[in-house]
């Protein structure tokens, strides 16, 4: 009977740890790209910031979250290492093909884009994502139309921006979307309700699929203890001190340096980890973890901060952070569920829960922030399946 809880708990712990990897980040994952778009009377600019290397590829970035999982990753590879000459000469020649997966209509006519200036950085690190500036601009009919602007979902998703400050409008397009209807003169508007679900959505997305990082912090506060009253202290320091740090930062007050900040992020959950280590089993909460867990709750704030300065949040600001940080916290508590239905459901109560289950996924969590923290201070390279 034991050998057969032991067996179940490998499984429910592999199972939490293989949700773990299913999110992880590598220097090969899709990312959205961003576009800036200015529209006069007589003419739409397309300023977009992306890694060319896929589109000239051809790969369909809907269906993989890796571009090493696609049957191109090798194509893919070859042309991160082109020099910027021969890239953009690649890029001039794949054009047409991916010009026919971008929309822009004013009206009910199609724009044809003209590909115009093209900056791409010089070679580095051929295993870091390299992001190109493209210039794309198109005649507009003198019949005052708004524009609209999208592209095939093969292409990843894109976000939008029109506009500066509050008088700005952003949109995060997947699966083909296409922006609201963007006017000549001022931005397109979004409603209270439509900014509340996009913002919602963004933040559960950054934590589920794509914040393996936090949501290795939130399974070290989960290991700390299995009563309700910890793990309620400890959720509620960290989004209290997040929510701060993600408001000064996202309004301009603070500027962190991200390496800096992903380093320490990555130092929190060491430390996280290796207190449920050393700490002893826990069935109450002291001061000084809620203390620690509130102090880092305040590096991931500027993390998430990063995310928000490629959204921007323009119309609805108090809304759109508010949603924001509802959709991080709805991603967090989906984690721990997932742990507790797996791991503290069916073997908390069992006297090996600690031994069999605590200790071993808090030292996981440790080996995997001590690899950041030196990953990240440039002392060890890149493995595609933790970073």
């Amino acid at each position: 009977m034991f050998s057969l809880l032991r067996v179940a708990i490998r499984v429910a712990l592999a199972a939490v740890l293989s949700m773990v990897g299913a999110v992880t980040v590598s220097a090969h994952e899709v990312q959205p790209s961003v576009s800036d778009v200015i529209i006069t009377e007589s003419e739409v600019t397309i300023t977009l910031t992306t890694a060319i290397e896929p589109l000239i590829a051809g790969l369909n970035l809907d269906e993989i979250t890796d571009t090493n999982d696609s049957p191109l990753a090798g194509f893919h590879d070859r042309l991160r290492a082109l020099p910027p000459a021969e890239l953009s000469t690649a890029l001039t020649e794949a054009w047409p093909g991916i010009a026919e997966q971008i929309t822009l209509r004013a009206g009910d006519t199609d724009l044809p884009i003209v590909l115009g200036e093209i900056d791409i950085p010089d070679v580095g690190d051929v295993e870091v994502r390299r992001d190109s500036s493209l210039t794309l601009t198109a005649d507009l009919p003198d019949d005052g139309t708004p524009v609209v602007f999208g592209w095939d979902a093969s292409l990843g998703g894109l976000i939008v921006r029109q506009g500066d400050g509050e008088s700005s409008y952003d949109a995060y397009l997947t699966g083909g979307a296409m922006t609201d209807a963007m006017p000549r003169e001022g931005v397109a508007e979004q409603t209270l309700g439509q900014v509340i679900a996009r913002y919602v959505v963004s933040g559960f997305d950054h934590i589920i699929p794509k914040g393996l990082d936090h949501i290795l912090f939130v399974l070290g506060l989960f290991f700390y203890a299995l009563a309700w009253r910890p793990m309620l202290w400890q959720v509620t320091a960290f989004t209290a001190a997040h929510t701060v740090t993600l408001a000064l930062a996202t309004l301009g007050y603070v500027q962190p340096t991200m390496w800096i900040i992903e380093t320490l992020i990555a130092l929190s959950i060491v430390w996280i980890a290796v207190e449920n280590v050393i700490g002893g089993p826990k069935k109450e909460i002291g001061w000084p973890r809620i203390a620690v867990v509130f102090g880092f709750g305040l590096l991931h704030g500027l993390g998430f901060a990063s995310v928000l300065s490629e959204f921007g949040l323009g119309q609805h600001f108090v809304a759109s952070l508010i949603s924001f940080n509802i959709g991080v916290e709805i991603g967090q508590l989906a984690v721990i569920a997932t742990a507790f239905l797996l791991l503290g459901l069916p073997f908390g109560s069992k006297p090996f829960y600690r031994k069999a289950i605590v200790i071993p996924g808090s030292l996981i969590i440790a080996a995997i922030g001590t690899y950041w923290v030196f990953n990240r201070i440039g002392l060890v390279g890149d493995l595609p399946y933790l970073t």
